[in-house]
């Protein structure tokens, strides 16, 4: 039988689809109408078949001056995992605006890994307010996760998993999850451990339900398994799921004891997060959050405006030495910004190529030294290509063989350096145990615009094509 409900679920009139529909205007307009107009009821009528995910969103998608009131409207729908799903900066503000208890009462109600998400970003004030609201073993599994760095496999974990003993059989364990009142939201398997709690195998649940209950879990299981150590960088710990195809994984301690798990639907929400942000580190655009503070979207990004500005005056310096030469012959002027734009171009292929290498563990010190020398061939290559169709433009518009070879020669040079560059700035940068997509472009540009000013109105002057 159909049940009635879910076929109705997704028709086009009803709000599931809407939200569906990522979250239309239209439907964001009428739910902030309704509760301007004080029609509390309808409001929630319309957000409560939504998903958590899509309240999140609708959230998110509300102007900031009317969340509070929406909030307030839909408070009951807005529970841990709508809080989960929502949007760093939005949950922050939110929550700032709930008691303690209430943001206790929240985070007991969500796995360990989502409630530290929560509570992590509090003042430390409000933090141990919170935690004191806090059922006993609550606050020492959040508090114990809190200890742990940030970005940590320990951060990531969460501590709801099912260990059993190696000796059990699998009757055992089906009588164990079928009796235990407590269990995980979400699991795919089972871990073994021995009697010091060292996990010892993994058992999927298939394996479990297919298997005699006669027979022990030591001989289903699957003793290897990839074993997480607590302090292991989330990014790290996402290139194991991503390279071993894995579900979840135990995370062990440092005396190799089993403290927690981390499951692929956490991993995902890392390899995006993870992604977006180098992309933007590129760019110096801070966290890149449409809903950040202007103030804190201020700060990170006029930094790196500053030091781009610094760059510029180097370049400008070097155009300055030359300004005689430039006096002479105005097509070197006209010239130059192509110069530098196709050799800033070409680094930052080179250095995004590279960035991400680094990130997810291609490029490492074995292999180093091949990655630069193959950059070496494909920067000839390119410069070779640009310079050709370059030096014989710049010959035919002005009408002088002598400057398109010197801005053949410069093009083949600036492209090369800028190849280099985009190699060896972030490979530094990660020698140095720095972040290479923070400050990479800034070193890159800072090297091609000045090499390129420097290697065109150079060879100018050392042809006699000007004088100095």
């Amino acid at each position: 039988m159909i049940d009635e409900t879910e076929t109705t679920a997704g028709t086009p009139d009803s709000p599931a689809h809407e939200a569906h529909e990522r979250m239309s205007p239209e439907f964001v307009r009428t739910v902030l109408d309704l509760v301007e107009s004080g029609d509390v009821e309808a409001a929630r009528e319309k957000v409560e078949p939504l998903h958590p995910a899509d309240i999140a969103d609708l959230v998110e998608l509300t102007p900031a001056d009317q969340r509070h009131a929406l909030a307030a409207a839909i408070s009951g729908l807005i529970d841990g995992d709508v809080l989960a799903e929502m949007n760093d900066w939005v949950r922050e503000a939110l929550i700032e605006a709930l008691e303690p208890h209430e943001v206790a009462d929240i985070a007991a109600e969500l796995d360990t890994d989502d409630a530290v998400a929560i509570i992590e970003d509090m003042e430390e004030e409000d933090q141990r307010a919170v935690l004191r609201a806090l059922d006993p073993d609550d606050r020492a599994a959040i508090e114990e996760a809190l200890s742990y760095p940030e970005e940590s496999a320990g951060r990531l974990m969460q501590r709801e998993l099912i260990a059993v003993p190696e000796h059990w059989t699998v009757g055992d364990v089906l009588d164990f999850l079928r009796g235990e009142e407590e269990l995980p939201t979400d699991f795919w398997e089972i871990f073994v451990v021995d009697p010091a709690h060292h996990p010892v195998g993994t058992c999927a649940l298939s394996w479990i339900l297919r298997t005699p209950r006669s027979v022990s879990i030591a001989d289903v299981m699957k003793r290897e398994q990839t074993l997480i150590p607590v302090g292991m960088d989330q990014e790290e710990v996402a290139l194991i799921f991503q390279k071993y195809a894995l579900i979840s994984a135990a995370v062990i301690d440092d005396a190799g004891r089993l403290v927690g798990m981390i499951t692929v639907d956490d991993i995902v929400h890392i390899i995006s997060e993870e992604a977006g942000e180098d992309a933007l580190l590129l760019s110096g655009a801070g966290d890149g959050d449409i809903n950040e503070p202007v103030r804190d979207s201020y700060i990170a990004r006029v930094r790196w405006l500053i030091a781009n500005l610094f760059t510029a005056l180097v370049a400008s310096t070097i155009i300055a030495l030359f300004g005689g030469a430039i006096e002479q012959m105005v097509a070197l002027a006209i010239l130059m910004p192509i110069v530098a734009s196709v050799g800033g171009n070409a680094g930052t292929q080179t250095m995004a190529i590279i960035v991400r290498a680094l990130a997810t563990n291609q490029l490492t010190q074995s292999n180093t030294m091949r990655m630069v020398k193959r950059e070496i061939k494909v920067a000839l290559l390119n410069g070779g290509t640009i310079a050709v169709l370059l030096g014989l433009g710049a010959a035919i518009v002005f009408g002088n063989p002598a400057l398109g070879g010197v801005i053949a020669a410069a093009m083949v040079i600036n492209i090369l350096v800028a190849g280099l560059a985009g190699v060896l700035v972030p490979v530094a940068l990660d020698r140095m145990n720095q972040d290479p997509a923070v400050a990479s472009s800034v070193f890159v540009t800072m090297v091609t615009d000045p090499m390129g000013f420097l290697a065109f109105l150079g060879l100018a002057v050392a042809s006699g094509l000007v004088g100095w």
